[in-house]
């Protein structure tokens, strides 16, 4: 993409409005429009990210044998009164049709999508299911905050399974956890798998994965020696004090995000539908039921306030919208441009997704920006690359400056797409 062409410009001053560092910079770099308290428009360049964000999500879901489905967002008043959920939860945007009719706008899909494995599970041989949606979830938040960390409006990863046994539960919820530490893992994020409690959803304990920020929301012990953590809010362990998991490490206390969370449902919503299927001695048995939840936006706003600097956004190679940020520090017409015109038209050929710079900018100007748009490599086409065929490459994160010359820059990209 020419960076002439983007209609989305970047600004020099953060918004007045927002107190959050991933809200500021993803206005600025031209990432996301603010419509209103928690609720943000994803423009190109954050429609790309998020992209990304996606993939990953979805590679993960199909490996651990999830089937990807689109569920209903407006959803009838009926079965959220089933449950209880319409009176008992009080997030959810109620609506009043012209027809007298009463509906929700989807904050989770429980209500919608066990009715749908009702009709189609009606034996064990039908089970294990999964399937998992990406798409719009709406909260009436009182105080929307965070930026993208917490809206109004955002985009959820959300898996439901249903199993014949709580065995053949607890085998899948352990191998969505791993797919989730994954997931984390390839956005350049390491996440702490918390035990928290299940809230309105279960009595049973849950998973939080918690990112450390100083941005986050909760606070959570973790160990030093082994994976045990644990919500602040249902602990009566302190900091200091010793695991009571390994026995060999001591507690620390931060600041963390929640980016997923997975819980165990049991029955609850197979009983509120009165879902029964023929179990192997051909009785009727209800199905166990999971939820497994990643907020996509969320996730790629801790994303930005982990690792953002003084400069601007600093993306992970895995979620950033361009893998390369191609700077011509030529004038219109010139041969540096026409060499770093020409070196795009061949760079986009090899299929490396790269932004070129190609505006009439000074080269301060250029470089002021890329930092704060934070694509992970620059490509600095100058006087130099003209007569040695040689490019200064910039690594975002670390600063460092590389000349390297054009085919082995070409095959380096081409060897990480």
């Amino acid at each position: 993409m020419k960076q002439s062409q983007l209609f989305a410009k970047a600004r020099r001053e953060a918004p007045a409005d927002e107190v959050s560092k991933n809200a500021q910079l993803l206005i600025r770099a031209g990432y996301v429009h603010k419509e209103m308290a928690g609720v943000y428009s994803y423009l190109p360049l954050g429609k790309r990210v998020l992209e990304k964000i996606e993939r990953i999500v979805r590679e993960e879901m199909d490996a651990i044998g999830g089937q990807e489905i689109r569920m209903a967002t407006l959803h009838p008043s009926e079965p959220w009164k089933q449950t209880g959920a319409w009176d008992k939860v009080d997030v959810v945007f109620k609506i009043n049709s012209r027809t007298e009719k009463e509906y929700t706008i989807g904050q989770s899909e429980e209500e919608i999508v066990t009715p749908i494995a009702q009709e189609y599970v009606n034996s064990y041989r039908d089970l294990p299911l999964a399937v998992y949606q990406i798409g719009q979830k709406y909260r009436d938040e009182l105080r929307a905050k965070s930026g993208i960390m917490r809206g109004r409006e955002f985009t959820m990863k959300d898996m439901y399974s249903f199993h014949e046994t709580q065995e053949d539960f607890d085998r899948f919820y352990e191998g969505a956890k791993q797919a989730y530490l994954r997931v984390y893992r390839r956005v350049g994020l390491v996440a702490k798998a918390t035990e928290a409690s299940g809230g309105s959803f279960t009595n049973k304990l849950s998973y939080e994965f918690m990112v450390l920020t100083d941005a986050g929301e909760d606070d959570i012990l973790y160990c030093s020696e082994c994976p045990y953590c644990v919500n602040v809010e249902i602990s009566d362990q302190k900091e200091g004090d010793a695991c009571t998991r390994c026995g060999k490490g001591t507690l620390s206390r931060a600041k963390a995000s929640e980016v997923g969370n997975i819980f165990d449902l049991g029955t609850k919503y197979p009983t509120d539908f009165s879902f029964t299927y023929k179990d192997r001695a051909g009785k009727d048995q209800k199905p166990i039921m999971g939820c497994f939840g990643i907020g996509i936006t969320r996730l790629m706003g801790v994303v930005v306030e982990t690792f953002a600097d003084d400069k601007g956004i600093v993306w992970p190679e895995g979620v950033a919208p361009f893998a390369a940020h191609l700077v011509s520090l030529g004038k219109p017409s010139d041969d540096v441009s026409k060499l770093a015109s020409g070196f795009y038209t061949e760079l986009l050929e090899k299929g490396i997704e790269v932004l070129y710079d190609d505006r009439d900018l000074r080269p301060g100007e250029k470089f002021a920006e890329s930092d704060l748009l934070g694509i992970p490599k620059r490509i600095v086409v100058g006087k130099d690359a003209t007569g040695s065929g040689v490019f200064e490459l910039v690594d975002r994160k670390t600063g460092t400056v590389e000349k390297i010359e054009r085919d082995e820059l070409i095959a380096r990209f081409a060897r990480h797409g």
